[in-house]
């Protein structure tokens, strides 16, 4: 499981360690699912499809992560304040979140 982690040097260590696991990849685009939008908040769910090698694997994979974004402008520029994507882009039994 993922750590949770907060400010901007844990999440850029996050984020590197994250993108170190992912190389000769190509970006395929997204699909928005719902978005919402006030003034002082919004938020994005969308499902983000790319393909690449993943880990230590030599063939390209296709890669499809669900994630949500919630933003807040800050200086006039909407900024993420929030993201959590993961790998669940089709319904799944409930008993799939059991962990042996």
């Amino acid at each position: 499981m993922a750590p949770v982690v907060h400010g901007w040097e844990q999440v850029a260590a996050a984020t590197d360690q994250g993108a170190s696991q992912f190389r000769d990849g190509e970006y395929l685009g997204v699909e928005d699912i719902s978005k919402y939008v006030t003034p002082e908040l919004a938020y994005i769910v969308r499902i983000e499809r790319a393909k690449a090698k993943v880990g230590g694997q030599s063939v390209v994979s296709p890669v499809t992560l669900r994630a949500t974004m919630i933003m807040r402008p800050e200086d006039g520029v909407w900024k993420i304040v929030h993201r959590h994507a993961d790998p669940i882009t089709i319904a799944r039994p409930a008993a799939s979140v059991i962990q042996q």
